[in-house]
């Protein structure tokens, strides 16, 4: 883009330079902007929460534990348990009238693939309903 200059001796020549105080006005307008918005970002509502000390939660009667270890052996509340046995509790857990919970604990050390095979099967069988066990962290 070229401008006129104001100098009367060369009345016809362009100015080379580029013209930056548009860009600097637009962003100064930014600057604005985002100077007053930014503390609404950021709000947030105070509350006085209520403290309580929860314990664990018990287990329900109507609740089926399934562990699996290191090596990736299952365990149907504490009874080891094979491929083909699995299948068949979960074949006559979902007959229920009412499909029970099924508590899924892992070893840290078990393999991602035993958890979702077990994970699959159960799903296979239409129990939906699964939760995973975990500890809480110890405190030093």
């Amino acid at each position: 883009m070229a401008f006129g200059s104001f100098q009367p001796s060369r009345p016809h020549q362009m100015m080379s330079e580029i013209n930056v105080t548009p860009m600097v006005d637009v962003m100064l307008v930014l600057l604005v902007i985002f100077i007053i918005a930014a503390p609404m970002f950021t709000h947030a509502i105070k509350l006085d929460l209520p403290r309580a000390q929860a314990g664990a939660a018990q287990q329900q009667a109507d609740t089926v534990s399934i562990s699996i270890d290191a090596q990736g052996k299952v365990y149907w509340n504490t009874v080891a348990v094979d491929a083909a046995g699995l299948e068949q509790r979960l074949v006559a857990t979902a007959a229920r009238p009412e499909p029970p919970e099924l508590q899924l604990r892992a070893d840290r050390a078990t393999r991602y693939e035993a958890v979702a095979g077990v994970m699959a099967a159960a799903q296979a069988h239409g129990l939906t309903r699964l939760g995973f066990v975990t500890e809480p962290p110890r405190k030093p």
